[in-house]
């Protein structure tokens, strides 16, 4: 960990948690992303789940998601206290004591992962522990703070639920799958990094080696467009497989274009330019991406409910 302990970010004062502290803990606005894209990557499946066992996968899903909150809040909670956007998160707020988040997780992951394995299949429950490993201790513990790629790697956690969804109703892992991963994947670096870019000393000040504050802004920017290309491909490239169709395809060209236009202006101008505007162009384009995967996912639902009514497909 860094040289400040989280002793030393517990205020003086202790306060009685109360159950909002707890689930806040649980990061609820990741959890929505996370349940959305599981619950999508479950129903476009090939093979049907029988409503009571997909309920119970994404609601393990869920508590996993929350599990991996809970415990990275747990190990970060001296960055937390040192960055202005998440000073009052309930650990260096002194809401919730971290032994008390660092049990809720450990419980809450063993929970999901013992569930999911009684309900549904090897491969889902394997990826879900996986999945929870990965953000807590690969991410969390070891890249966030060693490397500029952090955001890049650790991706790979956010974009593993589509892809347990799937094994959930197919108990494998296929291209439809993969290509769902890699489209979270490859979005997660240019999103971060136009936040980072006008939240301006929050993570240098927190000592995060965020590509801002290691590699400099005219790198960062050159990144974001670069991390934007790869993305478009993978996004109309999900179109042409069996759960892609014009639907989805009409979405995806409108999305990427406008998120690969928002990603180029941030790419050709300077921070003279976005201190004038006060980074309008960065903010714009981070609230677009925001849209991105929820547009995305929401047009292969679509696609999934109109093969189901046989109308439609490519």
């Amino acid at each position: 960990m860094s040289d400040m302990s989280l002793h030393e970010t517990t205020p003086d004062t202790v306060y009685e948690a109360q159950m909002g502290d707890y689930f806040a803990l649980l990061k609820p606005r990741v959890m929505s992303l996370v349940v959305f894209t599981a619950l999508v990557g479950l129903l476009v499946a090939p093979v049907p789940v029988h409503p009571f066992i997909g309920f119970v996968a994404i609601l393990c899903i869920a508590v996993g998601a929350g599990a991996s909150g809970a415990l990275n809040m747990w190990w970060d909670a001296d960055i937390d206290a040192a960055m202005r956007r998440t000073a009052k998160r309930p650990i260096p707020d002194g809401r919730v004591q971290p032994g008390e988040a660092l049990g809720l997780g450990l419980a809450l992951s063993f929970f999901a992962i013992l569930l999911l394995g009684l309900a549904t299949n090897a491969v889902a429950t394997g990826l879900l522990a996986f999945t929870i490993f990965f953000y807590a201790v690969i991410y969390s513990m070891w890249l966030k703070r060693a490397t500029p790629q952090n955001i890049v790697i650790g991706g790979a956690a956010g974009a593993f639920p589509p892809m347990i969804g799937w094994a959930v109703a197919t108990g494998g892992v296929s291209i439809e799958s993969v290509l769902m991963f890699g489209l979270i994947f490859m979005w997660t670096p240019p999103h971060f990094w136009a936040l980072a870019l006008f939240v301006k000393t929050d993570y240098g000040d927190a000592g995060v080696p965020m590509l801002t504050e290691t590699h400099g802004r005219r790198v960062t920017r050159n990144h974001v467009l670069a991390y934007c290309l790869p993305l478009v491909a993978v996004a109309l490239g999900l179109g042409f497989t069996s759960i892609g169709g014009p639907v989805y395809l009409a979405v995806a060209v409108v999305f990427n274009a406008w998120f690969l236009k928002g990603c180029y202006d941030i790419w050709r101008r300077d921070e003279a330019q976005a201190e004038a505007d006060k980074y309008k162009v960065e903010i714009k384009t981070f609230k677009v991406s925001l849209y991105y995967l929820f547009a995305h996912f929401g047009a292969l639902l679509i696609e999934a409910a109109l093969r189901a009514n046989h109308i439609g497909g490519l």
